[in-house]
């Protein structure tokens, strides 16, 4: 059996005449940077996310670089941070000349762990940068009550969290702004980069959509230096098809995810394999990811021989990725983020895997960590 750990396919095939349609009309419009497509998007992540505003942007990465320039963060300046998320979490504070200041995760979620962060803070911090990871939200309240104590700016790197919850609010709703990204592998994903920035604050939907035409307002007239930002009608007629069915995507997510759980148990593999946990409210599941005791790499080789795609997100946490040894970090630095990087393994969860695919994964680790 061949399970994909991603299948872009099955998903297009269920909506393939509206996306067609949607990007025909873009043709006919010929408006394709901006405009009212991305107008119309921007409307409707804002109330999807429960936020007062949504601005489109060009991706995921640039989503976080203009959130931070619109809070002014610059050169020396500190944001706190996960050392294990995507690059562009860290590599865009780095761009703007600002130093990463890392705190550990919480074992089970493997996001940010709150009790970390405050000894983080100095005189130079400037704003936290949370990520929910794999599709659940950061413990968001002693973040805010921190940041709130000590004027700081919340950036939720919300780029896999998409209608994901914690005590009721939406992900990208609670700090000053949310990032999100559409990339094809998203729970809402385009055909294509892009991405959204939310926020409830009047003055930041503002700057964010002056910054993202290089700075201009009026048109040619710059009073800051902002940058290419722009949204493509294309991608936001893709992902304003595919909103309509995002609550249907994730509730076959979870479903997928509950159907693990029994398999996993039927198995005997609940003791053995850890499973990821539902602790902060709403988990939307972009990523199955479990952790394993051991042979991780090994377990990895032998499912993909098996025809089953896996990932690890991700081997390599931040504070030790070559391009960051400036920032002097080393191994045991933060032993949480460094035992996730060796030990997890994300299984596939897409909204079409069916039952027979997912217990031919779980019977293949199983077979596998009997031998």
């Amino acid at each position: 059996m061949y399970v994909p750990l991603l299948d872009l396919k099955a998903q297009y095939r269920t909506i393939k005449e509206e996306i067609i349609r949607a990007t025909l009309e873009v043709y006919e419009e010929q408006r394709f940077i901006l405009g009212p497509k991305v107008e119309a998007l921007e409307a409707a992540m804002a109330t999807y996310c429960q936020s007062e505003w949504a601005v489109g942007v060009s991706s995921g990465t640039d989503a976080l670089l203009i959130a931070l320039m619109a809070a002014g963060i610059g050169p020396g300046d500190e944001v706190i941070t996960t050392p294990y998320t995507f690059f562009a979490t860290v590599g865009s504070i780095v761009r703007l000349g600002a130093v990463p200041v890392f705190s550990d995760i919480d074992p089970n979620t493997y996001n940010l762990a709150p009790e970390t962060l405050e000894d983080r803070v100095t005189s130079k911090t400037k704003a936290i940068l949370p990520v929910h990871l794999y599709g659940q939200c950061c413990d968001m309240a002693p973040v805010l009550e921190l940041a709130g104590a000590r004027g700081l700016f919340v950036i939720e790197d919300a780029a896999q969290a998409i209608g994901a919850e914690y005590r009721g609010k939406r992900a990208g709703s609670m700090g000053d702004f949310g990032c999100f990204s559409f990339f094809p592998s998203k729970n809402l994903g385009g055909c294509g980069d892009g991405g959204v920035v939310t926020t409830n604050r009047k003055a930041f939907n503002e700057q964010l959509r002056i910054l993202r035409v290089h700075g201009s307002h009026p048109k040619y007239y710059h009073e800051v230096v902002g940058g290419n930002f722009r949204l493509d009608a294309l991608q936001a007629a893709v992902v304003l098809v595919k909103l309509r069915f995002l609550e249907h995507w994730t509730q076959a997510r979870q479903n997928n995810a509950r159907m693990y759980r029994m398999l996993f148990e039927a198995a005997g593999l609940d003791g053995l394999v850890t499973l990821p946990a539902e602790t902060l409210g709403r988990h939307v599941y972009n990523q199955f990811v479990i952790k394993v005791p051991d042979r991780r790499d090994a377990l990895k080789a032998y499912l993909q021989e098996q025809g089953i795609g896996t990932e690890i997100y991700y081997p390599v946490p931040m504070h030790l990725q070559p391009c960051f040894k400036d920032l002097n970090g080393k191994k045991g630095d933060f032993p949480e983020a460094e035992d996730a990087a060796s030990r997890t393994l994300a299984l596939p969860v897409y909204p079409e895997l069916t039952d027979d695919q997912q217990a031919y994964v779980v019977e293949k680790i199983r077979a596998f960590y009997s031998t």
